[in-house]
Protein backbone atom coordinates (compact mmCIF):
# COMPACT_ATOMS: atom_id res chain seq x y z
CA UNK A 1 0.00 0.00 0.00
CA UNK A 2 2.83 2.41 0.70
CA UNK A 3 3.93 1.72 -2.48
CA UNK A 4 1.34 2.14 -4.07
CA UNK A 5 0.82 5.85 -2.21
CA UNK A 6 4.11 6.34 -3.39
CA UNK A 7 3.66 5.56 -6.72
CA UNK A 8 1.09 7.75 -6.87
CA UNK A 9 2.50 11.17 -5.14
CA UNK A 10 5.13 11.23 -7.56
CA UNK A 11 2.46 10.82 -10.12
CA UNK A 12 0.94 13.74 -8.72
CA UNK A 13 4.27 15.88 -8.75
CA UNK A 14 5.30 15.34 -12.18
CA UNK A 15 1.80 15.99 -13.49
CA UNK A 16 2.48 19.30 -11.17
CA UNK A 17 5.58 19.94 -12.53
CA UNK A 18 4.47 19.73 -16.44
CA UNK A 19 1.30 22.05 -15.70
CA UNK A 20 3.65 24.73 -14.30
CA UNK A 21 6.05 23.99 -16.93
CA UNK A 22 3.55 24.35 -19.27
CA UNK A 23 2.13 27.51 -17.74
CA UNK A 24 4.86 29.28 -18.35
CA UNK A 25 6.24 28.58 -21.42
CA UNK A 26 7.32 30.21 -23.01
CA UNK A 27 10.15 32.29 -21.15
CA UNK A 28 12.72 32.10 -23.17
CA UNK A 29 12.79 32.73 -27.57
CA UNK A 30 11.89 29.92 -29.63
CA UNK A 31 13.29 29.16 -33.21
CA UNK A 32 11.64 27.52 -35.77
CA UNK A 33 13.95 25.34 -38.47
CA UNK A 34 12.56 25.27 -41.64
CA UNK A 35 14.14 23.01 -44.32
CA UNK A 36 13.47 24.93 -47.40
CA UNK A 37 14.69 27.59 -48.66
CA UNK A 38 14.10 31.53 -47.82
CA UNK A 39 11.85 33.14 -49.42
CA UNK A 40 9.74 29.20 -50.77
CA UNK A 41 5.99 29.16 -50.33
CA UNK A 42 6.68 27.32 -46.88
CA UNK A 43 9.22 30.35 -45.51
CA UNK A 44 7.17 32.69 -46.67
CA UNK A 45 4.23 31.64 -44.60
CA UNK A 46 5.87 30.52 -41.56
CA UNK A 47 7.55 34.56 -41.29
CA UNK A 48 3.63 35.39 -41.15
CA UNK A 49 2.52 33.35 -39.10
CA UNK A 50 4.98 33.28 -36.32
CA UNK A 51 5.55 36.65 -36.46
CA UNK A 52 1.80 37.21 -35.60
CA UNK A 53 2.46 33.93 -32.57
CA UNK A 54 5.76 35.65 -31.61
CA UNK A 55 3.51 39.00 -30.35
CA UNK A 56 1.25 37.17 -28.78
CA UNK A 57 3.21 34.59 -27.10
CA UNK A 58 5.52 37.56 -26.02
CA UNK A 59 8.98 35.73 -27.04
CA UNK A 60 10.53 36.25 -30.41
CA UNK A 61 10.30 33.15 -32.85
CA UNK A 62 13.30 32.86 -35.00
CA UNK A 63 12.95 31.60 -38.49
CA UNK A 64 16.19 29.57 -39.35
CA UNK A 65 16.54 27.91 -43.42
CA UNK A 66 18.50 24.39 -43.40
CA UNK A 67 17.46 23.68 -46.76
CA UNK A 68 20.13 21.28 -47.32
CA UNK A 69 19.46 17.25 -48.83
CA UNK A 70 15.93 17.81 -49.90
CA UNK A 71 14.81 18.80 -46.02
CA UNK A 72 16.88 16.01 -44.70
CA UNK A 73 19.27 17.60 -43.02
CA UNK A 74 16.93 20.09 -41.45
CA UNK A 75 14.22 17.70 -40.39
CA UNK A 76 16.73 15.83 -39.16
CA UNK A 77 18.26 18.83 -36.99
CA UNK A 78 14.60 19.22 -35.24
CA UNK A 79 13.98 15.60 -34.38
CA UNK A 80 17.09 15.56 -32.80
CA UNK A 81 16.09 18.78 -30.58
CA UNK A 82 15.39 18.89 -26.83
CA UNK A 83 11.45 17.87 -26.80
CA UNK A 84 11.08 21.05 -24.58
CA UNK A 85 8.83 23.95 -26.94
CA UNK A 86 11.89 25.81 -28.22
CA UNK A 87 12.88 24.24 -31.48
CA UNK A 88 9.96 23.57 -33.95
CA UNK A 89 10.29 22.29 -37.43
CA UNK A 90 8.07 24.27 -39.95
CA UNK A 91 7.67 21.28 -43.01
CA UNK A 92 5.99 21.15 -46.05
CA UNK A 93 4.18 17.65 -46.90
CA UNK A 94 7.20 17.21 -49.51
CA UNK A 95 9.55 16.37 -46.00
CA UNK A 96 6.83 14.56 -45.01
CA UNK A 97 4.88 12.17 -47.15
CA UNK A 98 7.20 12.24 -50.32
CA UNK A 99 10.48 12.04 -48.92
CA UNK A 100 10.19 9.23 -47.02
CA UNK A 101 8.68 7.12 -49.88
CA UNK A 102 11.78 7.87 -51.90
CA UNK A 103 14.71 7.57 -49.46
CA UNK A 104 14.45 4.71 -47.89
CA UNK A 105 18.02 5.37 -45.35
CA UNK A 106 16.52 8.34 -43.19
CA UNK A 107 17.51 8.75 -39.76
CA UNK A 108 14.65 9.95 -39.01
CA UNK A 109 11.03 8.74 -39.10
CA UNK A 110 8.21 11.14 -39.43
CA UNK A 111 5.78 9.68 -37.40
CA UNK A 112 7.93 8.08 -34.71
CA UNK A 113 10.43 11.44 -34.57
CA UNK A 114 7.50 14.43 -34.73
CA UNK A 115 4.85 15.60 -32.53
CA UNK A 116 1.97 17.47 -34.69
CA UNK A 117 1.08 20.73 -33.17
CA UNK A 118 -0.96 22.12 -36.28
CA UNK A 119 -1.81 21.93 -40.08
CA UNK A 120 -1.33 25.50 -40.72
CA UNK A 121 -2.33 26.12 -44.39
CA UNK A 122 -2.56 24.37 -47.43
CA UNK A 123 -0.02 26.15 -50.43
CA UNK A 124 -1.54 26.54 -53.48
CA UNK A 125 0.03 25.82 -56.71
CA UNK A 126 -0.32 26.39 -60.60
CA UNK A 127 1.65 26.42 -63.61
CA UNK A 128 4.32 28.97 -64.51
CA UNK A 129 6.01 29.50 -67.75
CA UNK A 130 8.46 32.41 -69.05
CA UNK A 131 7.11 35.30 -70.88
CA UNK A 132 9.03 34.60 -73.86
CA UNK A 133 6.95 31.16 -73.95
CA UNK A 134 3.47 31.13 -76.48
CA UNK A 135 1.50 29.30 -74.28
CA UNK A 136 -1.59 30.68 -72.54
CA UNK A 137 -3.08 28.09 -70.98
CA UNK A 138 -1.96 24.55 -69.83
CA UNK A 139 -3.89 22.93 -72.68
CA UNK A 140 -1.41 25.00 -75.14
CA UNK A 141 1.28 23.77 -73.44
CA UNK A 142 0.40 19.99 -73.19
CA UNK A 143 -0.66 20.65 -77.45
CA UNK A 144 3.04 21.44 -77.90
CA UNK A 145 4.52 19.25 -75.81
CA UNK A 146 2.54 16.54 -77.61
CA UNK A 147 4.08 17.41 -80.54
CA UNK A 148 8.02 17.77 -79.18
CA UNK A 149 8.18 14.91 -76.90
CA UNK A 150 11.09 15.37 -74.26
CA UNK A 151 11.85 18.56 -76.02
CA UNK A 152 10.40 21.02 -73.21
CA UNK A 153 12.16 21.50 -69.88
CA UNK A 154 11.02 22.02 -66.56
CA UNK A 155 12.42 23.34 -63.78
CA UNK A 156 12.02 22.07 -60.34
CA UNK A 157 13.03 22.79 -56.54
CA UNK A 158 15.13 19.52 -57.03
CA UNK A 159 14.57 15.40 -57.78
CA UNK A 160 12.09 14.32 -55.53
CA UNK A 161 10.89 18.03 -54.75
CA UNK A 162 7.41 19.05 -54.74
CA UNK A 163 8.31 20.42 -57.85
CA UNK A 164 9.31 18.13 -59.61
CA UNK A 165 6.22 15.82 -58.11
CA UNK A 166 3.88 17.83 -59.03
CA UNK A 167 4.87 18.03 -62.80
CA UNK A 168 5.74 14.60 -63.47
CA UNK A 169 2.22 13.69 -62.20
CA UNK A 170 0.86 16.60 -64.77
CA UNK A 171 2.96 14.91 -67.20
CA UNK A 172 1.73 11.16 -66.46
CA UNK A 173 -1.64 12.46 -66.62
CA UNK A 174 -1.62 14.87 -69.53
CA UNK A 175 0.24 11.98 -71.80
CA UNK A 176 3.44 13.71 -72.38
CA UNK A 177 7.24 13.82 -72.06
CA UNK A 178 9.13 16.45 -70.48
CA UNK A 179 12.74 16.88 -69.46
CA UNK A 180 13.37 17.77 -65.94
CA UNK A 181 15.74 20.33 -64.70
CA UNK A 182 16.88 19.99 -61.27
CA UNK A 183 18.02 23.37 -59.22
CA UNK A 184 18.86 23.55 -55.40
CA UNK A 185 15.30 25.24 -54.24
CA UNK A 186 12.27 26.32 -55.06
CA UNK A 187 13.11 29.87 -55.31
CA UNK A 188 16.24 29.19 -58.10
CA UNK A 189 13.91 27.40 -60.05
CA UNK A 190 11.52 30.10 -60.36
CA UNK A 191 14.20 33.15 -60.63
CA UNK A 192 15.06 30.67 -63.79
CA UNK A 193 11.21 30.27 -65.22
CA UNK A 194 11.39 34.24 -65.11
CA UNK A 195 14.36 34.92 -66.71
CA UNK A 196 13.43 32.35 -69.70
CA UNK A 197 16.00 29.64 -68.86
CA UNK A 198 13.86 27.15 -68.90
CA UNK A 199 10.37 27.71 -69.86
CA UNK A 200 8.13 26.14 -67.50
CA UNK A 201 7.59 24.34 -64.21
CA UNK A 202 5.10 23.97 -61.24
CA UNK A 203 5.64 26.11 -58.29
CA UNK A 204 3.33 26.80 -55.02
CA UNK A 205 2.07 30.29 -55.65
CA UNK A 206 3.59 32.10 -52.30
CA UNK A 207 6.73 31.33 -54.02
CA UNK A 208 5.55 33.21 -57.53
CA UNK A 209 2.96 35.59 -56.23
CA UNK A 210 5.40 38.58 -57.17
CA UNK A 211 6.84 37.40 -59.93
CA UNK A 212 3.13 36.90 -61.57
CA UNK A 213 1.95 40.10 -60.35
CA UNK A 214 5.04 42.05 -61.45
CA UNK A 215 4.65 40.19 -65.37
CA UNK A 216 7.75 38.75 -64.71
CA UNK A 217 6.32 35.40 -65.75
CA UNK A 218 2.80 33.66 -66.77
CA UNK A 219 0.40 31.90 -64.40
CA UNK A 220 -1.11 29.16 -67.19
CA UNK A 221 -3.17 28.42 -64.79
CA UNK A 222 -3.71 26.94 -61.02
CA UNK A 223 -4.22 23.62 -59.79
CA UNK A 224 -7.05 23.86 -57.51
CA UNK A 225 -10.66 22.60 -57.95
CA UNK A 226 -12.01 26.63 -58.49
CA UNK A 227 -10.15 29.27 -59.64
CA UNK A 228 -8.73 31.65 -56.64
CA UNK A 229 -10.06 35.02 -56.50
CA UNK A 230 -6.56 36.75 -55.33
CA UNK A 231 -5.65 35.84 -59.01
CA UNK A 232 -8.40 37.25 -61.59
CA UNK A 233 -8.69 35.75 -64.89
CA UNK A 234 -5.89 32.73 -64.38
CA UNK A 235 -8.25 29.50 -65.31
CA UNK A 236 -7.67 25.97 -63.18
CA UNK A 237 -5.77 23.50 -65.28
CA UNK A 238 -8.36 21.12 -64.72
CA UNK A 239 -10.44 24.05 -66.92
CA UNK A 240 -7.98 24.48 -69.51
CA UNK A 241 -6.28 21.48 -70.13
CA UNK A 242 -6.31 18.19 -67.89
CA UNK A 243 -9.67 17.78 -66.46
CA UNK A 244 -9.74 16.48 -62.97
CA UNK A 245 -6.14 17.49 -62.19
CA UNK A 246 -5.67 19.47 -58.27
CA UNK A 247 -2.24 19.50 -56.26
CA UNK A 248 -1.62 21.31 -53.51
CA UNK A 249 1.23 21.03 -50.29
CA UNK A 250 1.04 22.11 -46.85
CA UNK A 251 2.71 24.06 -44.57
CA UNK A 252 2.55 22.05 -40.91
CA UNK A 253 4.30 22.88 -37.36
CA UNK A 254 5.79 19.89 -36.23
CA UNK A 255 7.50 19.23 -32.48
CA UNK A 256 10.31 16.72 -31.22
CA UNK A 257 9.08 13.70 -30.49
CA UNK A 258 8.31 13.62 -26.50
CA UNK A 259 7.42 17.15 -26.53
CA UNK A 260 5.12 17.80 -23.38
CA UNK A 261 1.73 17.28 -24.31
CA UNK A 262 0.51 20.64 -22.42
CA UNK A 263 3.04 22.64 -24.95
CA UNK A 264 1.95 21.24 -27.82
CA UNK A 265 -1.63 22.36 -26.65
CA UNK A 266 -0.09 25.61 -26.10
CA UNK A 267 1.22 25.76 -29.87
CA UNK A 268 -1.36 24.54 -31.47
CA UNK A 269 -3.46 27.21 -29.29
CA UNK A 270 -1.55 29.57 -30.78
CA UNK A 271 -1.38 28.67 -34.34
CA UNK A 272 -5.31 28.73 -33.91
CA UNK A 273 -5.02 32.64 -32.47
CA UNK A 274 -2.57 33.62 -35.27
CA UNK A 275 -4.69 32.38 -38.31
CA UNK A 276 -8.01 33.86 -37.09
CA UNK A 277 -6.54 37.28 -37.40
CA UNK A 278 -7.67 39.00 -40.28
CA UNK A 279 -3.82 40.39 -41.46
CA UNK A 280 -2.87 37.04 -41.07
CA UNK A 281 -5.12 35.92 -43.12
CA UNK A 282 -5.24 38.12 -45.85
CA UNK A 283 -1.31 38.13 -46.14
CA UNK A 284 -1.72 33.93 -46.69
CA UNK A 285 -4.74 34.17 -48.93
CA UNK A 286 -2.99 36.89 -51.27
CA UNK A 287 0.14 34.70 -51.46
CA UNK A 288 -1.94 31.63 -52.72
CA UNK A 289 -2.18 29.79 -49.42
CA UNK A 290 -5.33 29.01 -47.79
CA UNK A 291 -5.40 29.18 -43.82
CA UNK A 292 -6.16 25.99 -41.92
CA UNK A 293 -5.51 25.32 -38.29
CA UNK A 294 -5.70 21.28 -36.99
CA UNK A 295 -5.59 19.72 -34.08
CA UNK A 296 -2.48 17.62 -33.26
CA UNK A 297 -4.18 14.40 -33.65
CA UNK A 298 -5.71 15.26 -37.07
CA UNK A 299 -2.82 16.15 -38.51
CA UNK A 300 -1.61 12.81 -37.36
CA UNK A 301 -3.86 11.12 -39.23
CA UNK A 302 -3.08 13.25 -42.81
CA UNK A 303 -0.30 12.62 -42.42
CA UNK A 304 -0.50 8.71 -42.47
CA UNK A 305 -2.79 9.10 -45.46
CA UNK A 306 -0.76 11.06 -47.18
CA UNK A 307 2.10 8.78 -46.57
CA UNK A 308 0.41 6.16 -48.48
CA UNK A 309 -1.41 8.32 -51.15
CA UNK A 310 2.28 9.05 -52.38
CA UNK A 311 4.14 6.08 -51.84
CA UNK A 312 1.40 5.07 -54.81
CA UNK A 313 1.63 8.04 -56.65
CA UNK A 314 5.44 7.88 -57.03
CA UNK A 315 5.63 4.74 -57.57
CA UNK A 316 3.48 4.48 -60.27
CA UNK A 317 5.56 7.76 -61.77
CA UNK A 318 9.46 6.22 -61.06
CA UNK A 319 9.96 9.24 -59.41
CA UNK A 320 13.46 9.06 -57.29
CA UNK A 321 15.57 11.93 -55.72
CA UNK A 322 18.64 10.39 -56.56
Amino acid sequence: MNFLKAILAASALCAAASAARAQSYPDRPIRMIVPLAAASAVDNAARIVTQKMAENMGQPIAVLNNSGAAGVIGAGEVARAAPDGYTLGGFNDSIMTMLPNMQADLKWDILRDFEPVSLVATVEWGMIASNKTPWKTAGDFIADAKSRPGKIDFASGGNGSPQHIAMALFAQNAGISLTHVSYRGATQAAADVASGQVPVGMQGLATVAGLVRGDQMKLLGVSTSAPLAQFPGVPTISQSGLPDFTFNSWFTIMAPAGTPKEIVARLNAEVVKALADPGVREKLINQGLTPRGSPPEELRAATKAQLEKYARLIKAAGITNE
